[in-house]
């Protein structure tokens, strides 16, 4: 199969999944229409640009329904499409809403569904004109729906999903009105009206000419010959009009054939209705052959508009009572770039040829002006009616400018404490104080405050979007999240993974903190032989690897089994969760309270996740002595995950940079060359004495 018969076939392909797609949002809709739009009472066919059904209650249009994936192609947290279908109804709000489908990591697990489908029903009757905060305290000016408890940010992407869509189908159908500071048409409103009335209220203007009035225009031109009929018959009588609006057109086309037309028009076209009865036709024949009508046209402002076939569209038969029996009826559907002005004066041009006596063709010009009435022009909407859709994103990092200053404050001082390790590492005092403080940062405000638990997840989550469809929106929707993996891969460069995992990781810091607690509680430390040791820590690579080559299957798979990380449920969570979680949590902490870190040593994916590029580290930092190892042990002894091998090599896989070691290799009382050097100095002081 060549490369053009391939290209053919996965377009089609993808035509027919796109068809497949709409048919089943339309019976994905129809079956839901009650809980989407209640009281409606039929759902049309999914039309227009954006895509969305019209609703009808009572046989007038009512709202639509829309899918959010069709719309603008939403996207979660995941990366992965999530599709919403929405009832919106004619004053801007919503009637409903009903997930259809989603693959959020958060929601795989953890979070039940009936969380997500109560946060989704919460958008119903909320205005979309009004500004959202999804979680958090509200702004002047804005709105607070209550996020879902653990998945602030995909209930953010939620919400803006949701409103987003919703916005621009709005726009597209004139509910949300555009263009600015002028006065708009007024679409909506309607009461029935019949053909005089109608007439009488300028909806429908009218041009009578009669066969002396055209005689004596044509006349005028090129000495046009007589018609020869009677001069007070009828020649033509014309009727136009705007039947944008409903108070025009569905008066006029009916309510079935005018939701029609109004469910399937692009953003800023407009409808104009045409008829005539009387002798002379306002179509002709020509139309047929060229695709242009050449006796009638739209003048507005000095530009002409002309009428084409594709906009053309024959009526059977006027909706309003007491409509005369026309000889032609249609109405033109004028695209937007045609820039016909709703609201602005217009006239028809009718055009009518006969042959003058030279042989030239005589041309006459009769004008049928058309004045908007007041009854269909309102005032300019107030410029606080017009919502302003922002960029997620940039509206989450501008909502938590106080959370991101602390984090980088905090890694600013966790930058100099590495930096500058020499000084603080002297003072034994100074490093306990600060490494207990730090600590408490990390698992208080880091992890349970702000909720910024780097996890394996986002591993896998980065790596199935660099083979996806890789945007850094997605990533950048939690910014403290984001901050901290920017943070950690150029720590990796510099000190290796230890900097997460020592200092930045709140379960690290849970577990390191239970235990000294533990310890001053006389706790007995369990002590696994170095044999054992070795041959566990390749447990947490094997585990990372598992989810890896898993998460190229199935990434929701991939995110149950990542549940072997306790820090949604101990971190993010506050352990409010089902009971095996938290009795998962707590017995890795309880373990962890006789073996200091256990899950970080043998257990950790992330840890694991992190070690494999952290070699490419450029410097060493860790300083050691000849004596390390031959035959001084202190160090590998005291060690608080026994990252030390007992040749006195540091291993910077295992290692959590704690400066634990440092401190004792600066320490003239711990250190046993210091402790020799110190006594040998203090020998050669008393023997001088």
């Amino acid at each position: 199969m060549g490369l053009i018969a391939r290209l053919l076939l996965v377009a089609a392909l993808l035509a027919a999944n796109a068809v497949h797609a709409e048919e089943t949002m339309s019976q994905f809709a129809a079956a839901r229409l009650a809980a989407l739009f209640p009281g409606a009472s039929k759902l049309g066919p999914t039309t227009g640009q954006p895509p969305a059904a019209p609703v009808f209650r009572a046989g007038a249009l009512a709202g639509y329904v829309f899918s959010t994936f069709a719309v603008s192609g939403s996207k979660g947290y995941s990366g992965k499409p999530i599709d919403i279908v929405v009832g919106l109804d004619l004053g801007g709000r919503i009637t409903g809403a009903v997930l259809r489908s989603h693959q959020e990591p958060i929601l795989v697990i953890g979070v039940l569904e009936r969380d997500l489908l109560a946060f989704v029903e919460r958008f119903r009757n909320h205005d979309i004109r009004d500004r959202v905060r999804v979680g958090g305290r509200t702004r002047k000016g804005q709105k607070g729906i209550d996020a879902i408890s653990g998945a602030t940010v995909s209930s953010a992407v939620i919400s803006d999903t949701i409103l987003h869509s919703a916005r621009k189908v709005a726009r597209s159908r004139g509910i949300l009105k555009t263009g600015g500071g002028g006065p708009r048409l007024d679409i909506d409103r309607f009461e029935a009206l019949d053909w005089p009335t109608l007439l009488e209220r300028g909806l429908v203007a009218r041009l009578v000419l009669d066969n002396r009035r055209v005689d004596r225009a044509l006349d005028k031109d090129a000495g046009a010959s007589a018609s020869g009929r009677d001069p007070n018959a009828r020649f033509i009588t014309l009727y136009a009009g705007l039947a944008t609006p409903a108070l025009a057109g569905r008066n006029l086309l009916g309510s079935h054939l005018y939701n029609r037309v109004m469910a399937a028009r692009r953003p800023g076209a407009q409808t104009v209705f045409v008829a005539a009865s009387g002798l002379y036709s306002f179509k002709g024949t020509a139309w047929r052959r060229r695709g242009r009508f050449d006796r009638v046209r739209i003048v507005q402002d000095g530009r002409t508009i002309a009428l084409t076939r594709e906009q053309h569209y024959l009526i059977e038969k006027l909706a309003a009572a007491k409509a005369p029996e026309l000889r032609e009826m249609a109405y033109f559907v004028l695209p937007p770039d045609a820039r016909l002005n709703p609201v602005k004066p217009w006239r028809i041009e009718l055009a009518v040829r006969r042959p003058g006596r030279g042989g030239d063709m005589a041309v006459a010009r009769f004008a049928l002006e058309y004045r908007p009435p007041k009854a269909l022009v309102l005032a300019a909407p107030a410029p606080s009616a017009q919502p302003r859709d922002e960029v997620l994103w940039q509206q989450i990092w501008r909502d938590r400018t106080v959370s991101i200053a602390i984090l980088l404050a905090a890694l600013a001082v966790l930058t100099g404490i590495l930096f500058f390790q020499e000084p603080m590492v002297r003072r034994p005092r100074l490093y306990q104080a600060t490494r207990i403080g730090f600590l408490l940062f990390t698992l208080v405000w880091l992890g349970w405050w702000a909720g910024a638990q780097l996890s394996v997840v986002n591993v896998l989550t980065f790596t199935q979007s660099l083979l996806t469809d890789f945007k850094w929106e997605l990533f950048l929707l939690e910014p403290l999240i984001f901050i901290l993996w920017g943070y950690v891969a150029a720590a990796m460069l510099f000190w290796g993974r230890g900097v997460f995992c020592g200092w930045l990781c709140p379960f690290g810091a849970l577990q390191e903190l239970t235990n000294r607690a533990a310890r001053m509680l006389k706790a007995p430390q369990l002590e696994i032989p170095w044999g054992l040791h070795e041959r566990l820590w390749p447990i947490k690579y094997i585990i990372f690897m598992g989810l890896f080559a898993l998460s190229l299957g199935s990434m929701a798979q991939a995110i149950s089994v990542a549940e072997i990380e306790p820090f949604k449920t101990a971190i993010v969570l506050h352990f409010w969760r089902a009971w095996p979680y938290v009795l998962f949590a707590a017995l890795l902490i309880a373990v962890g309270l006789f073996i200091e870190r256990f899950f970080c040593r043998y257990l950790c994916p992330l840890g694991g996740a992190l070690a494999l590029p952290a070699r490419a580290r450029m410097f060493e930092w860790l300083v050691r002595r000849p004596e390390c190892g031959r035959p001084c042990q202190t160090c590998a002894a005291l060690c608080t995950v026994k990252a030390i091998h007992p040749e006195g090599r540091i291993n910077p896989n295992e290692c959590i940079h704690c400066l634990h070691c440092q401190m004792i290799y600066s320490d003239d009382h711990l250190c046993p060359p210091l402790i020799e050097r110190r006594k040998r100095l203090e020998r050669q002081m008393k023997a001088l004495t």
